[in-house]
C-alpha cells in the first residue's frame, strides 16, 4: 500500500488513478496501451493525441503535465543545437582543437617550404660560385692604377669555356702553383673542392694580372722608345699603366710557349709577375689550364664599380701571331 498522496491535477482535483501511472508526454488509451511517439500500435502509425481531455470521473485516460512537455521540448532543442554545432565545427572542444591543429599544420608546412626554398637558393649560389662567376679580393697593389688593394672583382669562370682562350689585354685570375710557385704542393682534395666552391679562402696562391702575350707571341722590352713590343709591334700602355711607371725596368726577350701566357701587373715597379720568374721552371709563363677566369667587373668599392674591358691598344697586335695566326 502506497504511503504517498495521489497526484493532483491542475484544477486541484485528484488525478485519475489506474493500474499504471502514465508516463510523461504520453496519453493512455482506453485499451491500456500507451499511444505516443515511442509506442507503436500494431498495424498502424503511432501518434500522440495531445488534444484529448480526461473524462470527468473516468479512469480511462489522463494528460501529461504541460510543464513536463516544455522541459522535454527544451531538452530536444538543446540536443538539436548541440548536433548543429557538431556538424559545423567539429565536436565541441575537440572541434576547436582540430581547427587549431589545422593552423599549426599550415604553419609547419609553411616553415618546411621556407627551408626548401632556402636550401635551393644555397645550392644555386654554390653552383654559380663554383662554375659561373666568383668574387675575388685584390691582395696587393700590383695592378694599380686599374685595381687597388682590397678591391673586389667578379671573375667570369665561363669566359674561356667551350674552347675559349685568354686574349691579350684580359685581366685574369689564376692559380700560381707550378708557375709563380713552382715548388708549392697542391692542396688536398677536400680543401681544393671547398676553395673552388667558394666555401674556403682561395689562399695566397691566387694572382690577378694582365695578359700581355699568348702562345706563340714574342714579347720584348724595351726598344729605343722605351716601349714594350709584342711580335715587333710597340704597345701603347697609357690606358692602364700606372702613371709614372716604366713598362719594365728589367729587359727581356721571350717567346711564349703554346698553351702558356705571359702576364704582367699594371703597377710594373711593384709587381712580381712573369719577369721575376724567368729563371724558374716554366720560364715565368702561366699555363692556360691554371686560369680560373677573367675579371670582368670591379664590384667594390661601390663608388668605383666598373667593367674591366680589354684596352683598345691590343687591337694593333691582332693578326701578328699567337692562336695559330700568321706572323
Amino acid at each position: 500500500m502506497s504511503t504517498h498522496e495521489p497526484p493532483t491535477d491542475r484544477d486541484g482535483s485528484p488525478a485519475p488513478t489506474g493500474t499504471d501511472t502514465p508516463t510523461r508526454s504520453v496519453v493512455v488509451s482506453g485499451t491500456g496501451k500507451a499511444v505516443g511517439t515511442e509506442a507503436r500500435p500494431e498495424g498502424g502509425t503511432a501518434s500522440v493525441d495531445r488534444s484529448a481531455a480526461p473524462d470527468a470521473g473516468g479512469d480511462d485516460g489522463a494528460t501529461a503535465d504541460p510543464d513536463a512537455e516544455e522541459d522535454s521540448g527544451g531538452a530536444e532543442s538543446a540536443e538539436s543545437a548541440e548536433s548543429t554545432a557538431e556538424g559545423e565545427g567539429g565536436e565541441g572542444p575537440e572541434g576547436a582543437a582540430d581547427g587549431e591543429g589545422g593552423a599549426d599544420g599550415g604553419g609547419r608546412r609553411w616553415s618546411r617550404d621556407l627551408l626548401w626554398i632556402g636550401a635551393v637558393c644555397v645550392v644555386a649560389l654554390l653552383l654559380v660560385n663554383a662554375f659561373v662567376a666568383r668574387p675575388f679580393a685584390v691582395p696587393s697593389g700590383s695592378m694599380e692604377g686599374t685595381l687597388r688593394p682590397g678591391d673586389r672583382v667578379l671573375v667570369n669562370q665561363l669566359a674561356y669555356a667551350f674552347d675559349g682562350r685568354p686574349q691579350r689585354g684580359d685581366v685574369v685570375v689564376f692559380d700560381g702553383i707550378g708557375s709563380f710557385l713552382p715548388y708549392r704542393d697542391e692542396p688536398s682534395g677536400v680543401k681544393r673542392l671547398l676553395a673552388e666552391a667558394g666555401l674556403a679562402p682561395a689562399g695566397d696562391t691566387v694572382y690577378v694580372k694582365r695578359v700581355i702575350g699568348v702562345g706563340g707571341d714574342r714579347v720584348t722590352c724595351c726598344g729605343s722608345d722605351g716601349r714594350l713590343r709584342v711580335n715587333g709591334v710597340p704597345l701603347d700602355e697609357s690606358a692602364y699603366l700606372l702613371p709614372g711607371d716604366a713598362p719594365s725596368a728589367v729587359p727581356f726577350d721571350i717567346v711564349v710557349p703554346a698553351g702558356k701566357l705571359w702576364v704582367m701587373g699594371d703597377h710594373r715597379s711593384a709587381s712580381r709577375d712573369s719577369r721575376d720568374h724567368l729563371g724558374e721552371p716554366g720560364g715565368g709563363t702561366v699555363p692556360v689550364k691554371r686560369v680560373i677566369g677573367r675579371a670582368d667587373w670591379l664590384l667594390f668599392p661601390l663608388g668605383r664599380t666598373t667593367s674591366l674591358d680589354r684596352p683598345a691598344a691590343f687591337a694593333a697586335i691582332e693578326g701578328t701571331g699567337g692562336h695559330g695566326e700568321p706572323r
